[in-house]
Formats: structure tokens, C-alpha cells, sequence
């Protein structure tokens, strides 16, 4: 879909595009980038350019015009696709944007404009979008800071007797695990988003000097600083989330001590008496205690005994 600010339309649309400041192309089709490329002289990039990871792909300059394309994605609450590239040309006349999925700030930026109206230039918009991004992304860092706290409260709470035990516990664990993993991605994929700003930033505001005013400069300054600040942020709850990673994993292999430690007491306490019917379970004549008159009571005195004092024993060293 193709849309144009400050008039909105699409591709099949008649037309110029002709004084528009923002091209906003939305999984292009050919005709729909042939017309960019035609009217506007702009050699539109395709999604296979987007992908490249090489800085000199992601980051040049041709014609007067700078070619910026960097991946978004940990936007949704679900992953359930991974990051979509975005690509910017960028001139002092125009700005062409290329992006195959929705992204909110996209759209919080054009709900922007059609509140303010007509755009006042390219560089403007394309700085409106870098804010946007900034300010998504943040949000997204507060919310995940929000469920690893309270992650964290959950995994250390079964330190509480009253805290749930066994399977019910076993199954917290394993949601603890999901939700620390989910977390590990959307922060993965937040961090290659603020590093494909951060260099976006810095090289636009080098290259494009001449031609961005002093008022953009100190914005995309105010940018390159919330940047740092977020960047720190992400770091700071990816060392948390390895944590309760771990923490986690520390856990479920004390529980699985615990089972491990009650089978092998059990297994203990059960051969004493084993040992002791057996004996007295064997077929020979000479056995003094069949011609007992408290031969059975006896035997079974024995049993218990052989069971209880183990026990006992275990109790009085800590061990259960």
C-alpha cells in the first residue's frame, strides 16, 4: 500500500504524487514502487536489501539522498514473527519509507499528523518517526520491567512455606521458564532495534549536516541521548532476566534433589525389613524362633524397628 502526506491515497489512486513530504510504502507492490521510482527518481529498496546486516548496506549515501534501513520488531505482546526490516530515504525534500508489517509508531505518527496537518518537511517527519520509535521502545522496556519483577517475586515467594509444593510448583517453574525465554527474545530483538537507531542517528546527523537545520540537530541529539539511556536500560534487564534464568533452573534442580533424596530414602528405609522377612521367609528345619510362642510379634517388632529407626536416624541428621 502506498500513502502519501500530506494527501493520502492509494497506488490505484490517478494522480501525482507531486509535493508530497512523506511516500510511505507499505508491503509494495511493483507497480507501486515503479511509479515512486519513476516520478520521483528514487531507487526504491527491496526486502532482500533491508535484511543485509553489513553497515555500508544499511548505512550509505547516494545522489544527495541518504538510504537507512534497520530491523523492529518485540512491538506485540506475542513473538510470533520475528523483526521486520525498515528502510529510510532520505533527502531534504522527501522522505520514502519502506516497511513490511505494522508498526505503532508509524501509526502513532501519522495519528500526529492528522491532528498537527500538513507536515512542515521531510526531516521533520523522518525525526517524528525516530521519536516514535524511541518512545515504543521504551514502553516496551517499562512493560517488560514490570513482568520481571514481578517474575522475580514470584520464583523467590516459594521460599515461603505456605508456597505451593510438588506439581503445582513444578508447574510454575516451567511458566516461569516460558515467560523468562519470551523475555530473553523480546529483549534481543529491542536491542538489535535501539543499536540500528543508534547508528542511524549518529550517521545521519554527520552525513546530512549540511542540509538539517539546527532545530533538527538538537532533536536528533535529544534522540541519540534517550538511546543511550534505553540502550543501558535493556542491558540492565537482560543481566536480570539471565538471572531468574538461572535462579529458576537453581530451583527446578532442587526439586528434582528433593524427589531424588526422598527415593533414596525410601529405597534405605525398605531394606532393613526386607532383609529381615526374607530371613525369616527361608524354608529350613533348624529355625529356632518357628518353635517360638512370640516368634511372629517378634519378627514383626523386628520390621518395625529396622523401619522407624532409619528414619529416626535421617530425621535426627537433617537429611528428610
Amino acid at each position: 500500500m502506498l500513502t502519501c502526506y500530506p494527501i493520502s491515497r492509494e497506488s490505484s489512486s490517478p494522480g501525482s504524487l507531486s509535493g508530497a513530504v512523506w511516500i510511505d510504502l507499505l508491503q509494495p507492490t511493483p507497480e507501486e514502487i515503479s511509479r515512486v521510482e519513476t516520478q520521483f527518481g528514487i531507487r526504491v529498496p527491496s526486502r532482500e536489501q533491508l535484511d543485509e546486516i553489513e553497515s555500508s548496506s544499511r548505512l550509505r549515501s547516494d545522489g544527495g539522498r541518504l538510504y537507512l534501513s534497520m530491523p523492529v520488531g518485540a512491538q506485540h505482546e506475542l513473538l510470533e514473527t520475528g523483526p521486520s526490516p525498515v528502510g529510510f530515504v532520505v533527502s531534504p525534500d522527501l522522505l520514502l519509507t519502506v516497511r513490511y508489517g505494522e508498526l505503532r509508531p508509524f501509526t502513532n505518527v501519522r495519528e500526529s499528523l492528522a491532528r498537527q496537518g500538513r507536515p512542515s518537511d521531510s526531516t521533520s517527519v523522518f525525526v517524528m518517526l525516530l521519536e516514535a520509535m524511541v518512545d515504543v521502545a521504551a514502553d516496551v522496556l517499562e512493560r517488560m520491567a514490570r513482568d520481571l519483577g514481578d517474575l522475580s517475586r514470584r520464583i523467590f515467594r516459594h521460599r515461603d512455606p505456605r508456597a505451593a509444593r510438588g506439581s503445582r510448583l513444578s508447574r510454575q517453574l516451567r511458566e516461569a521458564l516460558a515467560i523468562v525465554g519470551d523475555a530473553g527474545e523480546h529483549l534481543s530483538q529491542i536491542r538489535e532495534s535501539l543499536m540500528g537507531l543508534q547508528r542511524i542517528v549518529v550517521y545521519t546527523a554527520d552525513t546530512g549536516q549540511p542540509w538539517l537545520g539546527a532545530d533538527i540537530q538538537a532533536r536528533m541529539a535529544t534522540v541519540r541521548q534517550d538511546l543511550g539511556s534505553l540502550a543501558d536500560f535493556e542491558a540492565h534487564l537482560s543481566g536480570k532476566a539471565q538471572f531468574l534464568l538461572d535462579a529458576t533452573l537453581g530451583f527446578i534442580n532442587t526439586e528434582q534433589n528433593d524427589i531424588f533424596k526422598v527415593l533414596t530414602i525410601v529405597s534405605v528405609v525398605g531394606i532393613p525389613p526386607t532383609l529381615i522377612a526374607s530371613m525369616y521367609g527361608m524354608n529350613f528345619h533348624n529355625m529356632p524362633e518357628l518353635t517360638w510362642r512370640w516368634g511372629y510379634q517378634y519378627g514383626l517388632t523386628l520390621i518395625a524397628l529396622s523401619t522407624l529407626l532409619p528414619i529416626v536416624w535421617f530425621k535426627w541428621r537433617g537429611w528428610w
